[in-house]
């Protein structure tokens, strides 16, 4: 086998692009969610005018944390 073609096939390694995607996701998860516990909890003492924001966004980003997560869990992100 010559070099030209041990360089074009796929390594057995991870790409650093796609270990920085994965990480990049994982730390994503964590803020949605974060944010949507800390919503709920009135962590930032928004005032009574302001709760039914917090009900509505709150519930809003943990779901789509999850959805995130669902996604990374399968694969669904990876360009590859």
């Amino acid at each position: 086998m010559t070099s030209s073609e041990q360089n074009n096939r796929p390594s057995k390694g991870m790409n650093p692009n796609t270990v920085m995607r994965a990480i990049f996701g994982i730390i994503m998860i964590i803020v949605y969610v974060g944010m949507g516990v800390l919503l709920l909890i009135n962590y930032f003492n928004w005032s009574a005018d302001w709760a039914w924001t917090r009900y509505v966004i709150g519930p809003v980003l943990i779901v789509y944390g999850l959805y995130r997560a669902w996604r990374q869990y399968k694969g669904i992100d990876s360009p590859y």
